[in-house]
C-alpha cells in the first residue's frame, strides 16, 4: 500500500519558510519520497502501517496551508501515468512483486 501526502503552505515570510522546511524535513525522516514537487509518496505494510503514519503526519501538521493524505493500492499507484518527464530511479526499482519481501 502505498501513502501520498499533498500539501500547500505558504512562504510569504521567513516564519512560513521555516514552517515549510521542518515539515518537509519531517516527511523525509519519516520515510517519505518525494513524487513531484509537494506531493509525497511511502510504502507501508497494512492497515497498522497506514494507522501509525497517520498519527505521526497528524502529530507534525503546519497550522496553516492545506495537507491532504490519500492511501492507494500497489496496483493503483502503477497505474500512475506519467505524461511529461521521466521516472524517478525509486519509482523504477519497487514494484509490488517486490513489497512480499517486507
Amino acid at each position: 500500500m502505498r501513502l501520498l501526502v499533498m500539501y500547500d503552505l505558504p512562504m510569504m515570510t521567513k516564519e512560513n519558510k521555516r514552517v515549510y522546511q521542518h515539515f518537509r524535513k519531517f516527511l523525509i525522516s519519516d520515510g517519505y519520497d518525494m513524487l513531484q514537487f509537494s506531493i509525497y509518496c511511502r510504502i507501508v505494510n497494512g492497515a497498522d502501517g497506514v494507522d501509525k503514519h497517520l498519527k505521526r503526519l497528524q502529530q507534525n501538521l503546519p497550522t496553516k496551508g492545506a495537507v491532504r493524505f490519500m492511501q492507494i493500492t500497489e496496483r493503483q499507484f502503477q497505474g500512475i501515468k506519467l505524461l511529461v518527464g521521466t521516472k524517478k530511479r525509486k519509482e523504477k526499482d519497487i514494484d509490488s512483486r517486490q513489497l512480499l519481501l517486507f
